[in-house]
């Protein structure tokens, strides 16, 4: 008896036909070609997927950015997943979508997830260029004029922190992030100091009683600096225990933080709820959410205020808008994830969502250097603290392969650094 199973729909070779659906396509329009491209013109290493089709200069990009693991990513989209799209008519991104998805049966993650993620968003692009409409207008049109963003103000000391959030002030910004370092080389966001221990058996050591004691005191100092018109924010980094996020939340209270970010180590999110409940901060948590599912179940279960997703690691744009019509319609909103290791595919990508989606809460922003505008043309950029969408079709971002190759991605950027984050006692703690 002939069976069904998967190698009886190899061809001799051990090749995959070509993965069509049940449906004849309308018209001729065809995939030809999936790559991933891999440059890093800040260092960090940003992965883009270009997909190309039958018709003459018609291609779309995708962000498949995930940067510590950049080259797993790059050869899933070459060896497993261009396969399955190359033939494919470039409209049905639903199915395609879901076809990448199940084809690898073990699914998630954020490898497979931006492989994905690089695909889907191509496709995207796609779209908006064969309808001449940016994408945001394929998902219903704008909700406002243009994205009020965040940025970063980071130093070795608590007036250094505040110098920096002046200068992001004078530029326009109205919602910053404080990040102050201290003693040891594990400090998060900013410079740490080497030594900083030196009776313990890691001198470089990050000390989380320290954390819970300082950070207060750099919110403090900030509103009598900054005043009470400034929205601010601060990133834990997943490295308290789920009381001592309760208890950095309620000494922070008197300082009226906008949001609270990542309090607890993804192990520990079914505690979420009980966090944010006891909390009196906004909790906004999500980048490190490598599945659709666990989204929903921060949505769903009262564990978040806002939704932080790092967009591609849950698979691109289309399940991004379904997170985001729950997070709507439970009264969560967004934040998404943006810095350096996002590219300005992704970005654009995430401005497409961010202008369209009455759930927006707030966007992280980035300041890209010279070298990654002339990679990307079309970058976006933040302009008296807000970030428009570009109205060309598509995304309204390109990418010139002749510049990317001369910026070749450095394998252990990330490890070099999360290798040391260790507490006093020689312990690992997450990065």
């Amino acid at each position: 008896m002939t069976g069904s199973g998967p190698d009886d729909l190899l061809d001799a070779s051990g090749a995959l036909p070509q993965a069509t659906p049940p449906w004849t396509p309308r018209d001729a329009l065809r995939v030809t070609a999936v790559r991933p491209i891999v440059t890093a013109p800040e260092g960090i290493a940003l992965v883009v997927v270009r997909v190309e089709t039958s018709e003459p200069g018609l291609y779309g990009l995708g962000c498949a950015t995930f940067t510590q693991r950049y080259a797993a990513v790059a050869a899933a989209v070459e060896e497993h997943v261009a396969p399955l799209v190359i033939g494919r008519h470039p409209a049905d991104i639903e199915d395609i979508t879901r076809l990448v998805h199940y084809s690898s049966y073990w699914r998630g993650g954020p490898v497979l997830n931006n492989a994905l993620s690089g695909v889907d968003q191509a496709l995207w692009d796609i779209a908006g260029k064969r309808a001449g409409l940016p994408v945001y207008e394929l998902l219903g049109g704008r909700s406002r004029a243009a994205v009020e963003v965040y940025s970063h103000a980071a130093g070795g000391t608590v007036e250094e922190t505040l110098d920096e959030a002046e200068q992001l002030i004078a530029s326009g910004y109205r919602h910053i992030r404080l990040q102050t370092g201290g003693p040891g080389l594990g400090t998060y966001g900013a410079p740490g100091t080497r030594g900083g221990y030196p009776r313990s058996p890691h001198p470089d050591g990050w000390d989380v009683d320290r954390y819970l004691r300082t950070t207060p005191e750099l919110f403090a100092a900030a509103r009598d600096r900054l005043g009470d018109g400034i929205s601010l924010m601060h990133d834990v980094h997943s490295r308290l225990t789920p009381k001592q996020a309760v208890v950095l939340a309620r000494a922070l209270e008197p300082y009226r933080l906008s949001f609270l970010e990542d309090v607890i180590a993804p192990e520990h999110y079914d505690r979420l709820p009980e966090v944010r409940a006891a909390s009196p901060v906004p909790i906004a948590v999500g980048e490190q959410i490598g599945s659709v599912t666990d989204a929903v179940r921060l949505i769903r279960d009262g564990g978040i205020d806002l939704l932080r997703l790092h967009t591609s690691a849950v698979g691109g744009l289309t399940p991004t808008r379904k997170l985001v019509a729950l997070a709507e319609l439970l009264g969560v909103r967004t934040a998404f994830h943006a810095p350096g290791d996002t590219s300005p595919v992704g970005v654009a990508a995430n401005l497409a969502v961010d202008i369209s989606t009455p759930a927006f809460g707030y966007q992280e922003s980035h300041t890209y250097n010279d070298a990654t505008h002339e990679v990307f043309p079309g970058t976006p950029v933040v302009r008296e603290g807000y970030l428009a969408p570009s109205d060309a079709p598509g995304w309204g971002v390109d990418l010139d392969e002749k510049e990317a190759a001369k910026y070749p991605p450095v394998k252990f950027r990330h490890e070099s650094w999360s290798a040391q984050v260790r507490r006093p006692d020689g312990g690992l703690d997450a990065p």
